[in-house]
Parts: structure tokens; C-alpha cells; sequence
């Protein structure tokens, strides 16, 4: 959920750079800074794009193709694979597409350009809000509102917010590039957002700098301060909530991962780890090694995912008010993921045993800028077991055998406004890996006259969390564009219902002669097109396993080997009706599952330019081709959805609340390919932790 873009400069830490031994970037490192440099002045000197001033909105690298990515050996090539930067830079109220290389980043040329000319805008940039937030303690009106309602001026700060798009209801404010703002008092606590002036909001041109319309429609009182503020300092001591033993992760031996420049190798798994401005973190080429393997030389990597990120965070609201029926938020699309990345505060976001990856992102005048700690990686050591069983047997003999469960972690946490979205990728070593959404960080509140429910009409649409102060319905949907690549490039997607049989009795029939009346079964569909590949997981329909398998690789005993995908909560999806604006740019919300053919530039599930975009360019819009996905390079579209009724408990700042889904192997291995794990050694006798086995 997002409500302002920015109220400050974003803080960085201090990174932690990992080492490689190549003199060359990986063909998925993100661009570097001398990169961003030199590609900035390949634009600035490029006659394409003569006016001035010039703004650059994404610069992202244009990924090789697919096939010269997958041939290509990072351990052993001397050569590199042509970098090439995708750019969307505005001039002169228009938005440009430049394709520049930097494959030698002092000689960088500009491959291609063109002009959009459809619907929507590129994200905004940090600059952009900042410049926007500067104009409305100087517009006249603003200031009068603010005195009428006993305030000052100086202690009230507005934000920027995408008005989305409306139809042609919508004003055009001379058809250029137009937000919303809106306003709330920073004086007496951190927390603004608990102090919302209700009622103001400006419309603002953001390539024009301008305020171009503003309304003062509805007065209610400002909430209090008091009782909303989050920070320590402010909190205590002496702090009186439950206590809890401090705890620290213990590697006597050292971590048990390996990072060769953004390349990861732990246990089993081999990944890439990269940063994009728009995405944040992308997880790429991951493939496990097969430890029943019998190929010549030593046993292979097998792949599994050729490239997942979040494609998209949609953060509709309920209330249909004047100030409040545009909060429709797309934040990848409006703000960027990565460009809105926390710097990640050691010993708390990540444990003490935690590594860190950086990256850069390019700002509004072209220059690199340094995201450093974005990006953490650990290893898990949560109590859990992989695997168990005691077996009581025979002659009194108890055997019992437990391999306790060690995951890996990388994590990001992307702050767009109010809300904090904490994106893990865990990989487990049976093979699985496991993506969680948690969703912490600060309602958006709503200022009301009611003090007490029982003062509550039907137009609140929130709950009061307290006084004049409401919590506003609203939905989280973030969806992940995850390539999958299982044991190779041409996947079918496989969905394998379970249906209720009565027992006839006839084994002719697959009934038996006995007493039992009714089983299950399973249907195995495979789907042929985008319009079979499209799931609502909670349809209220019989349960199914959703598989993703290569038809071309079987098991020893003729399996097809897959993976299956896992919902692990969160699984809600829209309920806007079809026909309202927002769900129009986001329709693909109605149903969890997507699946379409590998289309290189088909990433951003609400489309490239999706700042008041039409969702004429997106998922949505995509599939309604109806193209084949059998036996092909497919990609998988799966969106964690939560319906958010705000309780009190999430005032002042909200509790963690989690969902998420599970990729798990499916006949891709011969056997559980933990069988030959080493048992647990004795960890009782490490010094300075509490590794012994209390008796209760």
C-alpha cells in the first residue's frame, strides 16, 4: 500500500561489496555506476533527443537474449556479452525509448530511439515529488486553508500521488502529466500519516512544476498526536511490552554460502542476485544440483527458474470520496520498487550472520545513484526439521532419524509511502523455493469527527482505530513474473484436480468389491492456451495441483518431471467489479495464476508506461491473444492477494502479516534428494549459547 512517494531523501548504510574474481560483469549484473555514467552521456550527446531540460525516468539493463544468456559460461568466459541500456527519459512533454550500448562504457552509442505515443507515463521520479512538495507552502489558497484550520503553514507537508486514470470523466488539466496531493500535519509526531488535513487535495503538473487545480472541500478535525508515534526514543524506557530472551546466530564453522560478484552457491542451490530500479531484487538462473545424479564427470545443475521478480504492487482503496477514490496505487509502475528500497538495518532486518548486496539506479538527471544495503542474504536456522521418523519396530527397539531444515534467505525490503513489504526468497534444500510478502509499516488514515463506533455511519469504509482517526478498507496485491525453466527451457503447465468417485464395486470401472463407498481420484489436464492457463485458486471449485513440467524429461519409473506451485496463504483476489477504472488496469487480479509464452518484453504486469496507464498494455491485455503455452517457454504470473480490514492492533504501526506461495519439486527428483543428508552433529558443548536441551 502506498500513500506519499517520498517525504525525505532517501538514507543509505554502509555496503558490503562482495568479492569476484572476474574482470568482466556477469551478463545480469545490473548496470554499474560508470555504466550509468556513460550511458547518460551517450543520451545527453545523442541528436535524438535535442530538447532541454531532459529527465530520466528508468534506466534499466536490456537483458541479452534468453539463448546467449543460457550458452554463456560466467566461470570460464574471457569475453562479454554485449550491455545494452533500455531508457525512458521525458523532453519536451514527450516520453523516449533509447537503446544504448555500453558494452565499452568509454565509447557508449545510442543503438536505437523512439517516441511513445499510447496511454500512461514512465514512473515518477524521486525529483519530480520533491520538486511538487516545494509548491504548496507558496500557493495562496493552500495557505488559507491551512490558517482557517488554526495550523501552520510550516508544520504540514503534502506528498505526491498518481491520480490514475478515470476515463474521460477525468479532467485533463491541459493533458499533460498530472498527480494528486495531499496534505497532513508532521508537527508533534513522526507519524504524519496518523494526522491527515482532510478535505485539501492539489493537483499538480509535474513537467510544468505547477499547481493547476486545488479543493478545499470538507473540514474535520486533525487527529492528536498523542499515542501515534513509533520510535524508541519516544516510547521508553522503561518499555513494558512482553519480554523475550535476545537470541544470536552461532556459525562456528563460518557462513555456508559463497558469493562470487552477484553469483550465490549454497548447499545445493547456484542463483544470481540482481537490482533493477523498477523490480528492486531479481532472482535469476536458479538450479540445483542433483545429488543422484550419475552424469559423466560429477552430477549437473538442473534449472529451475531463469528469472522471477515482483512485476507489480496494485494498492486499491474502498472508500469512493472525492479525496479518496483515486488512491489506486500501482507501485512499481508509479514509483519503483527498487528506487524505493530500505536500507536494511543489521541485526534487526537481517540477523548478525548476514551478507549484503548493493546496486545503483539512475536519478532524474541521469546520474548514478548508490542503493547500498538494499539487498541481504542468511542462512536460516529456525528449529524446523527437513525431514523425520521414529520408528517404534520390533524387539523393543526405537529408531528414530531428523535432519533439521537450513535455509537460505535473500531478502529486500521495498517502503513506497506508508507501507514496508519485506520480499523473501527461501531457498530449501529438498529443492523448494519459498517467496513471502510481509507487510508491516503504517495505515492510511482517514480524519473523521466520529470518536466512538457507535457515531459510525455507512460512510466511514475503515475502521476507527482510534479517535478521529480511521483506517480505510483496502486490498494489497503483489504479483511475481517467475520464468520458469524446470530441467529445461519448454514447460507445459499441468493441473491435476481431485475428483470425488463412489464406489460401483466393479474393478472394471476402478471401483472395488468392498465395503467402501467413495474415494478420490485425479484429472490430469494440460493446458493448451493462456485462456487454460488463467486459475482462480479459491474459485470454490474442487482442489487441484498446479504443476509445471518438461514433457521432454522423465523420472526412472516415466514421470515427467516437475515443480508444483504451493499458495501459502493470501490467496484473495479482487472484487472490484470489471468495469471500474482501476480493476481495469489491474484486471489481472481476479485470478492468481496466469501463464503465457516467454515475450521478452512482457515484465510489468500492468505495462511499461503504467503511471494513468489504460491496461491496454498488460497482462490482462496480453492474454486475450490466446496464445498456445503447451510444450513452450512459458512464464508463470502468480499474485499473493490480501484483503486488509484494519484492526486496532495496527495502530499506530502495524504488526507483520505474511502470505506467500511455495515452488516445490514434483517428481523432479528419483527420490527425496535429502536421503543422504548427514545426520546433525552434537552442537550442545559451543561455547557462549544456550545449545543444550532443557527438561520440562
Amino acid at each position: 500500500m502506498t500513500m506519499l512517494a517520498v517525504l525525505a531523501v532517501l538514507l543509505v548504510s554502509t555496503a558490503v561489496a562482495a568479492a569476484s574474481s572476474h574482470s568482466h560483469p556477469h551478463p545480469l549484473d545490473p548496470l554499474s555506476a560508470a555504466e550509468l555514467t556513460a550511458v547518460r552521456a551517450a543520451v545527453l550527446a545523442s541528436p535524438f533527443v535535442p530538447a532541454r531540460p531532459l529527465h530520466f525516468h528508468y534506466v534499466g539493463l536490456d537483458e541479452p537474449e534468453k539463448p546467449e544468456v543460457l550458452s554463456y559460461s560466467y566461470a570460464s568466459a574471457t569475453a562479454l556479452l554485449p550491455r545494452r541500456a533500455l531508457v525512458i527519459a521525458r523532453a519536451d512533454g514527450q516520453s523516449h525509448e533509447l537503446l544504448v550500448d555500453v558494452t565499452d562504457a568509454s565509447a557508449p552509442s545510442v543503438l536505437s530511439h523512439a517516441v511513445h505515443r499510447g496511454a500512461g507515463f514512465p514512473m515518477m521520479t524521486t525529483e519530480d515529488q520533491v520538486a511538487a512538495m516545494a509548491l504548496p507552502p507558496t500557493y495562496p489558497p493552500f495557505v488559507d486553508s491551512v490558517r482557517r484550520r488554526g495550523l501552520n503553514v510550516s508544520d504540514v507537508g503534502c506528498g505526491v500521488i498518481s491520480r490514475g486514470w478515470f476515463g474521460a470523466s477525468q479532467p485533463a488539466y491541459g493533458g499533460g502529466r498530472v498527480a494528486k496531493m495531499q496534505c497532513f500535519v508532521t508537527a508533534g509526531s513522526a507519524n504524519f500519516y496518523a494526522r491527515p488535513l482532510e478535505g485539501v487535495t492539489l493537483v499538480v503538473d509535474l513537467d510544468r512544476v505547477a499547481i493547476v487545480g486545488y479543493r478545499d472541500r470538507v473540514v474535520e478535525p486533525v487527529p492528536k498526536a498523542d499515542g501515534t508515534d513509533y520510535r524508541a526514543e519516544k516510547l521508553g524506557p522503561p518499555f513494558t511490552g512482553p519480554a523475550t530472551a535476545p537470541g544470536v546466530v552461532v556459525q562456528p564453522e563460518g557462513r555456508g554460502f559463497h558469493i562470487d560478484g552477484r553469483v550465490v552457491r549454497w548447499a545445493n542451490w547456484e542463483f544470481h542476485v540482481g537490482f533493477d530500479m523498477r523490480a528492486g531484487m531479481v532472482i535469476s538462473l536458479a538450479s540445483i544440483q542433483d545429488a543422484d545424479d550419475a552424469a559423466p564427470g560429477g552430477q549437473r545443475r538442473r534449472r529451475v527458474l531463469y528469472r522471477g521478480f515482483v512485476s507489480e504492487v496494485f494498492v486499491p482503496y474502498m472508500d469512493p470520496a472525492e479525496e479518496w477514490y483515486f488512491h489506486t496505487f500501482i507501485d512499481a509502475g508509479d514509483y519503483g520498487l527498487g528506487v524505493s528500497a530500505s536500507p536494511l538495518l543489521r541485526g534487526a532486518d537481517c540477523p548478525t550472520n548476514a551478507a549484503y548486496f548493493g546496486g545503483y539506479y539512475a536519478d532524474a538527471d541521469g546520474k548514478p545513484v548508490e542503493a547500498m544495503d538494499v539487498i541481504c542474504l542468511f542462512e536460516r536456522y529456525a528449529g524446523d526439521v527437513a525431514w523425520r521418523h521414529t520408528e517404534f519396530g520390533t524387539r523393543g527397539r526405537v529408531e528414530t532419524e531428523v535432519r533439521p531444515d537450513v535455509t537460505l534467505v535473500a531478502r529486500t525490503v521495498v517502503t513506497v509511502g506508508n507501507y514496508d513489504y519485506t520480499l523473501d526468497w527461501e531457498f530449501k534444500t529438498m529443492g523448494s523455493i519459498k517467496c513471502v510478502v510481509s507487510l508491516s509499516g503504517i495505515l492510511e488514515m482517514k480524519a473523521t469527527s466520529y470518536t466512538h463506533v457507535e457515531q459510525i455511519k455507512s460512510d466511514a469504509h475503515g475502521t476507527l482505530v482510534a479517535e478521529n482517526t480511521v483506517g480505510v478498507y483496502h486490498d494489497h496485491f503483489i504479483t511475481y513474473h517467475l520464468d520458469l525453466d524446470v530441467d529445461g527451457t519448454n514447460n507445459s503447465f499441468v493441473k491435476n484436480t481431485m475428483v470425488p468417485e463412489r464406489n460401483t464395486g466393479d474393478p472394471a470401472t476402478g471401483g472395488a468389491d468392498t465395503p467402501r463407498r467413495s474415494y478420490w481420484t485425479v484429472r490430469r489436464d494440460v493446458a493448451e492456451t493462456e485462456a487454460d492457463g488463467q486459475v482462480n485458486v479459491d474459485g470454490g471449485g474442487p482442489p487441484a495441483d498446479l504443476l509445471f513440467v518438461n514433457p521432454s524429461k522423465e523420472t526412472k519409473v516415466g514421470n515427467e518431471v516437475g515443480y508444483r506451485l504451493v499458495p501459502a496463504g493470501a490467496t484473495g483476489a479482487s472484487l472490484l467489479a470489471d468495469d471500474d477504472y482501476p480493476q481495469r488496469r489491474a484486471s489481472y487480479t481476479k485470478r492468481q495464476v496466469w501463464v503465457t509464452p516467454y515475450d521478452r518484453s512482457e515484465k510489468w504486469a500492468t505495462g511499461l508506461y503504467a503511471e494513468q496507464g489504460t491496461g491496454e498494455d498488460s497482462l490482462g491485455a496480453w492474454s486475450k491473444r490466446n496464445r498456445g503455452i503447451r510444450d513452450r517457454d512459458i512464464v508463470l504470473w502468480y499474485t499473493v492477494g490480501l484483503h486488509h480490514i484494519p484492526y486496532q492492533e495496527d495502530f499506530p504501526v502495524m504488526p507483520t502479516l505474511s502470505g506467500g506461495f511455495q515452488l516445490r519439486p514434483a517428481n523432479f527428483f528419483d527420490r527425496n534428494p535429502l536421503i543422504r543428508t548427514r545426520p546433525p552433529a552434537d552442537h550442545n558443548n559451543y561455547p557462549n549459547c544456550s545449545c543444550g536441551v532443557a527438561s520440562m
